[in-house]
C-alpha cells in the first residue's frame, strides 16, 4: 500500500466515531452551542423557532429526546445475566412525606381583633345582615369573627318574600317565609343575640308573637324596637317583653296594627323608664294619650302621633274627669304633624305640655286650630324648632290670623328652625315678628338657620333684614312669595345661594309681581 494511502486511511480511523455512537445531527450541535449544561439557560422548540430562555429548562425531556433516537441494541443473554447480578440492590425508598395541608390564604392570618375592627365597619354603614351571614361562610376565622355578639347590636328582621306573590298566594308564602326565618332565628338567637340593642320587625304577619318571644329569651339587652306593618300583637307578648328587658325604653308602633290595650298594657308595664314612643293615630289614640298624661310615664321624652291621609284628630270627651297628672317633665320633642286638615286646638295642646318645660322640637304642620296665643302659653322657653307649616289648605277659613311676633319675641334667642309657610300672616305681621331677630338680646347675633316663608306675604324688605340680621341662616324658602320680584321665588341652600340672593334683593326694585 502506497505511504499516502495509508496515511489517510490511518486518519479516517481516527476521526471516526466509537463504535455504538450515532452520528451528530445540527439540531444537537445547536442545543449544545446556545444552551450548553450548567450555562443557566435552556433551549424551547417550537414548529418554526428556537428559543433560547434563562433558568432550568427541561432537561429530562431533552435526555428522553436523545435517547429515543439512539437504536436501542440489546446485549447477549449472558452478558444481561451478569450485569444483572452485579448490579447493586436498590436501596428502599423513603417513607412518603405527610401531605402538606392547603394554604388557608390571607384571610386565615388576620388576626381576630384587626377583624372584628374590619367588620364592625361594614356593620355600621349596612347593617349585619346578609353580610356578616355570608362573611361566615368564608372560613373558620371568618366564622369566628361574625360570630361576635358585638357586631348583632342592631337588626331589621323582614320575610324575604315580604311584598311578593308567589304561586301558592301570598298568604301562603308570606308564612312559609316566616316560618323558614324564624327556624333560623332559633338557632342565631341564643349565640349572637346576647348584645342586641335595637330590633326591627318589618311584614310580619303570622309569626310576631314567635319572633318577640325568642326576643324576651335571648336579648336581655333590647333597647329599642320597632314594628312596621306587623300584625297579631297581644297585650301578653308586650308584657312580656317589657318583663324580659329591663332597658327596654323606645317603642315605634307607626304603620303597624296594634290595639289600644296592648300598648296601655306595656305603658303601664315599663311605666317610669319609657323615653320615645312613636304612635300612628287612629280611632283608639286617645286611650293612649290618656293613660300618658295620667303620669303612666313621666319620664317621656319624644311622642310623635303620624297622621295618615285619611284620619283627622278628633279626641273624644272622656266620661268621667281624673286627676290630672304631671304630664311630661322631661318630653323634648312633639310631633303632631300631618298634611291634612287637623282639629288639635290650644286647649289640647295645653294639656299635653302643660308640665313640658324642656321641650326643644314642636312640629304641628296642618293643626291650623293652633294660635299663637295658645302657643304662647307653653311652658317651654328654649324651643329650638318650631313647624307651623300649612300645606294644600289655601281654602281654610282661620289663615287670616295675626300674633306671629308673639311666637318670635318669646323664642328669639334660642329658635334655629322656624317654619311659617302658608301661614296667613300680614305683610305687617311678618314684618314686625322677624324684625325681632335684628334685635336680639345683648347684641348678638340670631341663632336662626333655618326659615321657611313658602307662600307667605312677606316683603323684600323683610327678608332682607332678616338675612342681615342672621349671618348663620343656611336655608331660606321663598317659593310662591307673592310680594317678591320674579326670579327670586325660590329656595336658596347654603350661605352663598343667602348671601346671592340678600345681594338681589338690595339691587333689585321693589316691584311685585
Amino acid at each position: 500500500m502506497a505511504p499516502g494511502v495509508a496515511r489517510r486511511a490511518r486518519r479516517r480511523v481516527r476521526g471516526a466515531p466509537p463504535a455504538g455512537a450515532r452520528a451528530r445531527s445540527a439540531e444537537d450541535w445547536w442545543w449544545d452551542r446556545l444552551a450548553p449544561s450548567g450555562s443557566g439557560y435552556h433551549l424551547l422548540q417550537s414548529d418554526s423557532m428556537l428559543l433560547v430562555l434563562p433558568g432550568p429548562g427541561p432537561s429530562r425531556a431533552r435526555a428522553h429526546r436523545r435517547v429515543a433516537r439512539r437504536p436501542q441494541r440489546l446485549p447477549p443473554v449472558g452478558a444481561r445475566a451478569a450485569a444483572a447480578k452485579a448490579r447493586p440492590r436498590p436501596a428502599p425508598a423513603p417513607a412518603p412525606a405527610p401531605p402538606q395541608a392547603p394554604d388557608p390564604g390571607w384571610g386565615d392570618r388576620i388576626p381576630l381583633e384587626i377583624l372584628l375592627q374590619i367588620f364592625g365597619l361594614l356593620v355600621a354603614v349596612d347593617g349585619p345582615m346578609p353580610f356578616l351571614g355570608r362573611a361566615a361562610r368564608v372560613c373558620r376565622r371568618w366564622h369566628e369573627a361574625a360570630s361576635q355578639p358585638a357586631l348583632w347590636h342592631t337588626v331589621t328582621l323582614s320575610p324575604p318574600l315580604a311584598g311578593r306573590h308567589p304561586k301558592g298566594g301570598a298568604k301562603a308564602g308570606g308564612a312559609k317565609a316566616e316560618e323558614k326565618l324564624l327556624a333560623s332565628l332559633e338557632c342565631l338567637m341564643p349565640s349572637r343575640f346576647s348584645q342586641l340593642q335595637k330590633l326591627t320587625l318589618i311584614h310580619w304577619k303570622s309569626q310576631v308573637h314567635s319572633v318577640l318571644k325568642l326576643v324576651s329569651e335571648s336579648c336581655p339587652r333590647l333597647t329599642f324596637l320597632k314594628l312596621s306593618d306587623c300584625h297579631g300583637v297581644t297585650p301578653d307578648t308586650l308584657i312580656m317583653l317589657a318583663r324580659a328587658c329591663p332597658q327596654l325604653h323606645s317603642l315605634d308602633i307607626q304603620h303597624s296594627m296594634v290595639e289600644s290595650t296592648a300598648i296601655v298594657s306595656f305603658l303601664e308595664e315599663v311605666g317610669p323608664r319609657m323615653r320615645k314612643l312613636w304612635l300612628t293615630y287612629s280611632s283608639q289614640t286617645t286611650a293612649i294619650l290618656g293613660a300618658l298624661l295620667g303620669s303612666c310615664c313621666p319620664q317621656l321624652q319624644v311622642l310623635e302621633v303620624l297622621r295618615l291621609l285619611n284620619l283627622m284628630w278628633l279626641p273624644k270627651p272622656s266620661g268621667r274627669v281624673g286627676t290630672p297628672g304631671p304630664g311630661f317633665p322631661n318630653l323634648e320633642e312633639l310631633c303632631l304633624a300631618g298634611p291634612t286638615c287637623s282639629f288639635v286646638s290650644d286647649e289640647a295642646l295645653g294639656r299635653l305640655l302643660r308640665g313640658s318645660p324642656n321641650l326643644r322640637l314642636l312640629d304641628l304642620r296642618g293643626c291650623a286650630r293652633i294660635t299663637p296665643a295658645g302657643l304662647c302659653d307653653l311652658p317651654c322657653q328654649e324651643l329650638q324648632q318650631l313647624h307651623l307649616g300649612l300645606y294644600g289648605m289655601s281654602d281654610w277659613p282661620t289663615l287670616a290670623k295675626e300674633g306671629s311676633p308673639l311666637l318670635t319675641h318669646k323664642w328669639c334667642h334660642t329658635l334655629r328652625e322656624l317654619d311659617l309657610s302658608g301661614q296667613g300672616f300680614s305683610e305687617k305681621d311678618l314684618e314686625q315678628a322677624l324684625a325681632v331677630f335684628s334685635g336680639t338680646p345683648g347684641h348678638s347675633h340670631a341663632a336662626l338657620c333655618s326659615l321657611n316663608l313658602r307662600g307667605t306675604r312677606v316683603t323684600p324688605s323683610t327678608v332682607s333684614s332678616v338675612i342681615s340680621s342672621c349671618p348663620g341662616l343656611l336655608y331660606l324658602n321663598l317659593e310662591s312669595c307673592r310680594c317678591l320680584p320674579r326670579g327670586l321665588k325660590r329656595a336658596y341652600r347654603g350661605p352663598e345661594e343667602v348671601r346671592w340672593c340678600l345681594e338681589q334683593l338690595l339691587t333689585s326694585t321693589p316691584s311685585p309681581s
